[in-house]
């Protein structure tokens, strides 16, 4: 399974250093939240639970987390993505894909069968929606939700609205919505993610994770980053900026943008594969996708000199022909 950020295959085929690379092949913020100075005790101490709470309520704010749902810190999504499955006897789950692979790959790990079409079968006790979606950017209303004993919504790309309208289903009995510090925040490495929803599914994840699940430090850095609505306004703004000139800058190459977010867009085009190449061959990564050959995910550059090799590098090509 091949994921974004994936630096180290990208070195052994194309060489260069880490520092040699520009990575656009993930939907991380290149400009991401300024960590604070932490206290040397929440690296010398097993984490309190009044840093969790600390957590929680400022989680609770800044996601706007209904009245009557339960939140469930972990070491990132994908500790809960794993452990999903095991809330409900195998059965069949609809997962409409394109989509974040990580699901289908934990549920039919977990023995379900995976149902990946456009609509849900009338079997399927368990649902996985991704919105805004990943690679496509698709974006799910409630009237899409099909109504089953088990839904899972992750919106770990939602963080560029203030209030997204699906976080109201979290109220809803059955559901649990992924949420995380990863991709809008920047802060992949400090694994740290949460479950919002129903209180009965949410008490059975915290027991499957154990205890401390989280660490003293990102209980901190996270507490921090959530609480810090001042940059969280002026980074919505800075990634739409951002994002339009994305946009602009690749129209003017002639890649056609069929998707995607403010931290992510997708291009379609014949020669996919090529470009791929030779942008890797200048040690410049992008996301390609084998099941859609035709396609490239490219993430936004941080620095202005990142921009500037980015925009260098496509202008030493020849223009795309045949588009798709």
């Amino acid at each position: 399974m091949v994921h974004g950020g994936g630096l180290d295959a990208a070195m052994a085929r194309f060489g260069g250093a880490r520092s040699d690379w520009l990575d656009l092949s993930t939907g991380i913020n290149p400009v991401s939240y300024p960590l604070p100075a932490l206290d040397t005790e929440v690296w010398t101490r097993l984490p309190d639970s009044a840093a969790q709470e600390r957590l929680l309520r400022a989680a609770r704010a800044a996601w706007t987390a209904p009245a009557g749902a339960a939140l469930l810190p972990a070491p990132g999504t994908s500790a809960l993505i794993a452990r999903l499955p095991a809330l409900d006897d195998p059965g069949t789950v609809w997962i409409p894909g394109p989509t974040y692979s990580e699901h289908a790959r934990s549920f039919r790990a977990a023995g379900w069968t995976v149902a990946e079409g456009d609509t849900c079968p009338a079997n399927a006790t368990a649902a996985v929606l991704v919105s805004p979606d990943n690679p496509t950017g698709r974006i799910w209303a409630a009237d899409d939700l099909p109504d089953l004993p088990l839904r899972i919504l992750d919106l770990s790309f939602a963080d560029l609205e203030a209030t997204p309208a699906l976080m109201a289903e979290a109220a809803r009995p059955g559901t649990i919505i992924l949420r995380g510090l990863g991709k809008f925040w920047g802060l992949a490495g400090l694994r740290l993610g949460a479950a919002v929803g129903d209180p009965d599914l949410l008490d059975r994840l915290g027991q499957m994770l154990g205890p401390w699940p989280v660490s003293g430090p990102a209980l901190a850095v996270g507490t921090a980053a959530l609480e810090d609505h001042d940059w969280i306004t002026a980074t919505r703004a800075r990634l739409a900026a951002d994002s339009a000139r994305m946009v602009a800058l690749l129209a003017r190459h002639g890649l056609n943008r069929i998707g995607g977010t403010a931290l992510f867009h997708l291009c379609e085009h014949a020669e996919s594969k090529q470009l791929f190449t030779r942008l890797a061959r200048q040690h410049i990564l992008t996301r390609p996708f084998a099941h859609t050959p035709t396609w490239l995910r490219i993430g936004l550059p941080g620095p202005e000199a990142d921009w500037a090799r980015f925009d260098a590098a496509l202008s030493t090509m020849e223009p795309p022909h045949d588009p798709c």
